[in-house]
C-alpha cells in the first residue's frame, strides 16, 4: 500500500515544504489511526471500513479533513460491519490536519519544549512526536478507550509518548511548557494554570464558540493572551462515554409553537453557527443556547434558538425576507441576537474576535476590546 505518496500530498497541501511541519505531516501513517470512521448517510451515521476499501480508505485518511470515530458510546472501531448509528453527537474525531498544524502554530512550539495534548485518534500525537521527539510528549484523554487504541497503534508506527486516563478539566499528570487541547473548555480550568510553567502558553477553545484563544502564564500564576482572528470549533469536554441529553425535546415542543410575543424581525434568517463572529458573540454574552436551522423550498428558511431556563425563538421567512419571529420564556433570544446583528452592521465588525484575554489563577477569563468587556 503506496500510503507514503498520499501522505506527501496532503502534507504538500497543508504546508510549505520548508516548513518543520512538512516532515511530520509527509512521514505519519494517518491511515493507522483511522481504519474505520462514520460518515453522514441517508439513515444516519454509518460506518466506513477502510481495509474493506483501500482506495477510499486513502482518499479519506489523506484528505485535509476531520474524519469521525466516534458517534456518542459508539467507536468505529468497535462496530459490526455495515452498522447505522441512527442519531448521536460526535464524542471523537480524527481532527483534519490543517487545523492541528494551525494550533501547533499559535502554540510556538519550539525544539525540547514539553508539550501536553488531547489524545482522540492519536494522530495529532504523532505529529508533535516526529517534531518533538516522543520523551517531549504527553497525551491525554478521559476515555480509557481512546487511550488504549492511540497508544496501541502509536506503538504500532514506533512511537512511545506518555499516554494518560486524564480528565482534562482536572489535576494533569505532569508541568508542561505548552498545554494544546483539541476539544473545547468553558472556563478555561485552573489546573492547567497551575501545571504549566513560568512562560507557558496555552492554546484552546471556547465551548460553544467558534474562538481559539492564546494565553501565555504570567508571573502571578493567571495568563494574558488574546483571542486568535483564526476560527474553530471543537467537541466539548466530556466526562462520561457521552453527552447528556441535551435540549433535543425542546426543539420538538416548541418547532410549530405560537410564540408569546410574536413580531418581524429586522434582519433575514441566518445558520447562526455559520456565522462565527456573531455566534461568538451571541455565545459570549447570553451562553448555554442550541441552535437548529433548515432551508426549505423557495429558499424558505427557518431557525430555533432554545435555552434551558426555559426561553425561546423561532424565525422563518424567505431568503432575504423580514421574517416573523415567534418568542417564549423569560428571555427574548432573537431579540438578543439581533442586537448583535445591529451592533455588526452599525460599527463594521465585533470586538470578540481580536480581544486581548486575562485569565486569573482560578480560570476566570475576561475579555476585552475597546470599551467592550465580558467574562468567561
Amino acid at each position: 500500500m503506496d500510503w507514503e505518496t498520499h501522505a506527501r500530498r496532503l502534507a504538500a497541501d497543508v504546508v510549505r515544504p520548508e516548513s518543520r511541519w512538512y516532515e511530520p505531516l509527509a512521514s505519519v501513517p494517518r491511515h493507522v489511526f483511522v481504519p474505520r470512521w462514520w460518515a453522514r448517510g441517508a439513515q444516519g451515521w454509518e460506518l466506513r471500513d477502510g481495509p474493506a476499501d483501500t482506495e477510499a480508505w486513502m482518499r479519506a485518511a489523506y484528505s485535509n479533513r476531520s474524519l469521525l470515530t466516534r458517534v456518542g458510546p459508539h467507536h468505529a472501531d468497535d462496530a459490526e460491519p455495515g452498522a447505522v448509528v441512527g442519531s448521536g453527537l460526535p464524542t471523537s474525531s480524527s481532527t483534519l490536519p490543517s487545523l492541528v498544524i494551525g494550533l501547533y502554530r499559535h502554540a510556538v512550539i519550539t525544539d525540547n519544549v514539553d508539550v501536553l495534548v488531547t489524545t482522540g485518534s492519536g494522530y495529532g500525537t504523532d505529529l508533535l512526536c516526529r517534531r518533538l521527539g516522543d520523551k517531549h510528549v504527553t497525551s491525554v484523554d478521559v476515555d480509557p478507550g481512546l487511550v488504549e487504541k492511540a497508544s496501541d497503534r502509536l506503538g504500532a508506527v514506533g512511537r512511545h509518548p506518555h499516554t494518560a486516563v486524564c480528565d482534562i478539566t482536572g489535576p494533569l499528570p505532569g508541568e508542561y511548557d505548552r498545554i494544546v487541547s483539541t476539544v473545547s473548555v468553558r472556563p478555561v480550568p485552573a489546573s492547567w494554570l497551575c501545571a504549566l510553567r513560568p512562560g507557558g502558553r496555552l492554546v484552546t477553545t471556547i465551548t460553544g464558540t467558534g474562538m481559539i484563544i492564546t494565553a501565555d502564564k504570567t508571573d502571578d500564576g493567571g495568563a494574558v493572551g488574546q483571542v486568535e482572528w483564526d476560527r474553530a470549533a471543537f467537541m466539548a469536554t466530556r466526562t462520561g462515554a457521552d453527552y447528556p441529553a441535551g435540549l433535543a425535546d425542546r426543539f420538538e415542543e416548541i418547532r410549530d409553537r405560537e410564540g408569546d410575543e410574536v413580531t418581524t424581525g429586522r434582519y433575514p434568517v441566518l445558520d447562526v453557527q455559520e456565522t462565527w463572529d456573531v455566534w461568538s458573540m451571541l455565545s459570549v454574552i447570553a451562553p448555554g443556547i442550541e441552535h437548529r436551522f433548515e432551508e426549505g423550498p423557495g429558499r424558505r428558511r427557518t431557525a430555533w434558538m432554545v435555552h434551558s431556563d426555559g426561553s425561546w425563538a423561532r424565525a422563518a421567512g424567505r431568503w432575504t425576507d423580514a421574517p416573523t419571529v415567534h418568542q417564549g420564556g423569560p428571555r427574548r433570544l432573537w431579540a438578543e441576537l439581533e442586537r448583535i446583528r445591529n451592533r455588526l452592521n452599525t460599527e463594521g465588525g465585533l470586538p470578540v474576535y481580536g480581544a486581548r484575554v486575562r485569565i486569573d489563577p482560578d480560570g476566570v477569563a475576561t475579555l476585552s476590546r475597546g470599551e467592550w468587556k465580558a467574562t468567561l
